[in-house]
């Protein structure tokens, strides 16, 4: 039987305070909730109703299965920090707490995670159950519970999910959260109880949203239809290692003893085991022996299949990024180091991290926990923050761990080395709420790669009438599209985590970091002691010289193949480097000359962790130091550094239009800085967005434009463009946020080199409606720009160019992650908020991210911030991007956002006096 939960004393729950600017939206739910009740359940629903979930913060609880009293202490955000005296109670009480505050996200979560969201949401989640399932998320973590993870870690996972349950105890779905009240009304779905592989599947989640380059493979093969090798180069320019240095500086692989060397010399080991492609190429000729359309178009369809997948923390991979660096004790004023992290992910709400801190009232070995900082509802121990000892941080890695493989399919089987294979297969039904269940067959090869392209009938026509070549194999029944994926093995990230929160010392430290697999993170480290650090851990493949993973690879041929993974011994790491600091922004993680592996050919380019060393630089030259509050604002710096490139250039441009060269005059004296009231920051963005859709956009074939836009372009067959003038109407395919050229600062690197070719064939475009002028080189293209800019920012800010803004343009909405995008409007009203005008942009630090294909809005941001001062832990500092709650009338729903938005930080309590300064309320349970 699951635990019971018995309300003794204290506060009725909810009782927490209600900020003011919440009764009216309120009482609009109240009166929809009146009025839907009225016709479906004759109900009526009371303010006392809507605020039934609230959770009890005061008084006390009795919750079967604790062996002591734990206390739980919330401060004026309502962030808790627990206290208990064994492990297994403070873990408890975490699943308890969590799920008071954000049951119903768990409750999607797990659901997305398992591919069941049909039975929360009916027949429009189908689809994405289908590709889920055929993922198998929730078999993979159960297969890792059952047969990787420790006793301690299932142990802490067991007693999470108590809590959890404890918590669902004799509710309703109306006393759990206010969607469940309005699921009711359509389903009669009830909330299960909580398991622990509930808990590890969420890492899957994860791992797929930042799992490497796997959309950089589909994209330049679609490339192929409408670009040559060379264009496509063009566009994944080499990493610019002179420029942008990258994370590892002053350590070296060590061919011999094949082991990563801290301190060793820049020069090249010429080692070659085990490496593929080195690093920045835009990759092999693979698909011109697969052929070509039909490549293309398979991909197109998975590319359809892949956007619709949920996405757990960021935009299906896309522009994911994060800040983090650690500046050691010499330069700081504290004279100990101080540590920074700012993951970049999308914007949700509630937001993706949920703040809290473990506390054992004695450590021992009995309870071993002392930590805070950031974890995920309904996930035990804490990803991301400090103990006693240490700090760490991370940032995606981007190292590449996914690859796409074409298979010829012959039968029930599919070729390989000359030979059929048979496919294991499995039987997956998937219950509809409202509707009938559905039942799939998913297949995978004999290394357990799933067959992708089974889940869209077109894929599997396309696959029957491919052309091909005769490099590759007859047609048969066609190909099919498998995923070979670290995630879909089982592994040991979850051990890693409760081992990061115990760890004292750089080499426990190091010992935990080896446990994390999937996803592969930069982890950076600092401690008490005054050392810093940075680990590359994870488990990465290693491939012949025949493949570097930049694009699709035949899987009928074995020398494309994984051939093994790096050895953890073998991985890059830096401790206490000479420099005195390390930062991590996505950039390259080693110098492709100093290591033999082929980690990935798509890192990000380094504008964002260049321009953190440089304001390091600037602060520590001539003997300066830096403090909390300088790190604060490294973090909010919004300086645009494609504009420092490009706005000299645009002021030399010679515009007639009187309107258009008042625009320009903003930039004279602008000094780059992308502030939510300027308007030169809203200028230039709008010339930036516009030079990249004339010089590329509009060249780019209809599977990367934004769905809608329709353009006249030359028509192609199966070999690519014609060579006749013949021109057919094409309209775009892709959502706005995942459409190319996005703007990152890949698209810098492109412009920036080919500022070099003032003549090149991508500054030439048509001339547009009315008198735009057609562009024959650089400098005209730019005038283009500038001028469809100016009517662009007309049309959508007004003529008068002293009310424009960026934070006009520059806006973020934050939406609930199920009913708050798919449902009515006015529910949508209700649990939304927004919008919040931000300062910052793409590939600044302070990224809050947009797409400048699809427009100006924001698309993923620093989802929380914190800065950890080893001297003083009390004096360190974070923020979220929402707030503890996920109840949408909670004073706790949204009430950092304000804060965040301004790049204000709150303070971060650990020491037990300074969380008893901060606590609002306190809550016991009791066995």
């Amino acid at each position: 039987m699951p635990p019971n939960t018995t309300a003794t004393t204290g506060d009725k729950p909810g009782k927490s305070g209600r900020k003011k600017g919440r009764r009216g939206r309120l009482l609009v739910l109240v009166l929809v909730l009146a009025v839907i009740g009225g016709v479906f359940y004759g109900a009526y629903w009371s303010v006392s109703t809507v605020r039934a979930s609230f959770p009890q913060t005061k008084g006390s609880l009795t919750l079967d299965g604790l062996s002591g009293p734990v206390t739980v202490k919330r401060d004026g955000y309502g962030i808790p920090q627990i206290y208990a005296s064994s492990d297994e109670d403070l873990f408890m009480a975490q699943g308890y707490v969590q799920a008071q505050d954000r049951f119903y996200e768990m409750d999607v979560r797990r659901h997305m995670t398992a591919g069941r969201l049909s039975e929360m949401f009916g027949k429009g989640q189908v689809k994405n159950d289908e590709f889920l399932r055929t993922l198998g998320w929730d078999r993979v973590a159960k297969e890792e519970y059952d047969t990787k993870l420790s006793a301690s870690t299932k142990k802490y996972l067991q007693a999470y999910s108590k809590g959890v349950n404890a918590y669902l105890q004799g509710k309703d779905g109306k006393d759990i959260s206010l969607e469940y009240a309005a699921l009711g009304f359509v389903n009669d779905y009830k909330p299960e109880q909580w398991t622990p592989v509930d808990s590890v599947s969420w890492l899957k989640a994860m791992a797929w949203d930042l799992r490497g380059n796997m959309q950089d493979e589909i994209d330049r093969a679609l490339m192929t239809s409408r670009l040559g090798p060379q264009q496509i180069k063009d566009l994944y320019p080499d990493y610019p290692y002179s420029r942008n240095k990258p994370i590892v500086q002053e350590g070296q692989y060590d061919a011999v003893t094949k082991t990563f060397q801290q301190g060793g010399s820049t020069g090249s080991t010429g080692s070659t085991s085990g490496s593929g492609t080195s690093a920045g190429t835009g990759g092999t000729t693979t698909t011109s022996s697969s052929g070509g359309s039909a490549v293309t178009s398979q991909l197109e369809r998975l590319y359809n299949v892949l956007d619709d997948v949920p996405t757990a923390v960021g935009v299906n991979g896309q522009g994911i990024g994060s800040n983090s660096w650690v500046v050691g004790g010499q330069y700081t004023i504290t004279g100990k180091p101080l540590l920074a992290n700012d993951p970049h992910l999308s914007a949700s709400l509630p937001s993706v991290w949920y703040q809290m801190g473990l506390h054992c009232t004695t450590v021992s070995s009995k309870c071993q926990y002392d930590v805070t900082g950031y974890t995920f509802a309904g996930m035990p121990g804490v990803i991301i923050g400090h103990n006693g000892d240490i700090a760490w941080g991370m940032t995606n890695s981007g190292v590449d761990v996914t690859d796409l493989y074409l298979e010829k399919l012959s039968g029930d089987g599919y070729l390989y080395n000359g030979t059929t294979k048979p496919f294991t297969t499995r039987t997956e039904t998937i219950k509809v709420a409202g509707g009938a269940s559905k039942q799939i067959v998913v297949r995978q090869t004999a290394d357990g790669m799933p067959l992708l392209s089974d889940r869209d009938d077109e894929l599997v026509q396309v696959g029957k009438r491919a052309t091909v070549d005769t490099a590759a194999p007859d047609r048969g029944d066609g190909y099919g599209i498998a995923l070979r994926w670290t995630a879909l093995d089982p592994g040991t990230t979850m051990d890693a985590v409760f081992a990061l929160d115990k760890a004292s010392d750089w080499d426990s430290f190091r010992q935990a970091a080896a446990q994390f697999d999937v996803p592969s993170q930069n982890l950076i480290y600092a401690d008490t002691k005054n050392n810093i650090g940075y680990t590359l851990p994870g488990k990465i493949p290693t491939r012949s010289s025949a493949d570097d993973g930049s694009i699709p690879a035949p899987g009928w041929d074995s020398k494309y193949k994984w051939t093994g993974f790096i050895k953890q011994d073998e991985l890059p790491y830096e401790y206490n480097p000479k420099r005195g600091y390390i930062v991590t922004a996505n950039q390259a993680v080693i110098d492709k000359d100093k290591y033999p592996y082929t980690l990935t050919t798509d890192w990000g380019y380094g504008t964002r962790s260049q321009r953190i060393t440089d304001l390091i630089e600037s602060k520590i030259k001539d003997g300066g130091k830096i403090s909390t509050d300088d790190m604060r604002q490294m973090q909010t710096d919004n300086s645009s550094e494609i504009a420092k490139l490009l706005v000299p250039r645009l002021l030399k441009i010679n515009l007639d239009d009187k309107d258009v060269r008042a625009a320009q005059k903003l930039l004279e004296g602008w000094d780059y800085t992308q502030d939510a009231d300027s308007a030169a920051a809203a200028y230039f963005n709008a010339v930036w967005r516009n030079i990249l859709k004339l010089a590329f956009g509009n060249k780019l074939p209809k599977e990367l434009r934004v769905k809608g836009q329709c353009l006249w372009v030359d028509k192609i067959d199966s070999t690519g463009p014609l060579d006749d003038d013949t021109k057919v109407r094409e309209c775009g395919e892709r959502d706005a946020d995942q459409a190319q050229p996005d703007g990152g600062d890949r698209w810098f690197e492109v412009v920036r080199n080919l500022m070099e070719k003032p003549n090149s064939d991508w500054w030439k475009t048509p001339a547009g409606a009315g008198d735009r002028p057609k562009a024959e080189n650089m400098d005209q293209l730019f005038r283009r720009a500038m001028i469809d800019a100016r009517w662009e920012l007309t049309a959508k800010l007004g003529k008068d160019i002293d009310t424009w803004s960026w934070g006009r343009l520059h806006r973020l909405f934050l939406k609930n992650q199920t009913l708050g995008t798919d449902g009515p409007s006015i529910v949508q009203y209700v649990l939304n908020r927004g919008p919040w005008k931000l300062s910052g942009g793409e590939a600044t630090v302070d990224a809050t991210g947009w797409n400048a294909a699809g427009g100006y809005g924001v698309v993923w941001v620093p989802s929380m911030r914190m800065i950890v001062n080893l001297d003083d832990l009390d004096k360190s500092k974070w923020i979220n991007l929402t707030g503890a709650s996920g109840h949408a009338f909670s004073a706790h729903y949204t009430d950092q956002t304000g804060k965040w938005a301004a790049g204000e930080l709150l303070p971060w309590s650990f020491s037990d006096k300074a969380v008893d300064q901060s606590t609002s309320d306190t809550l016991v349970l009791k066995p």
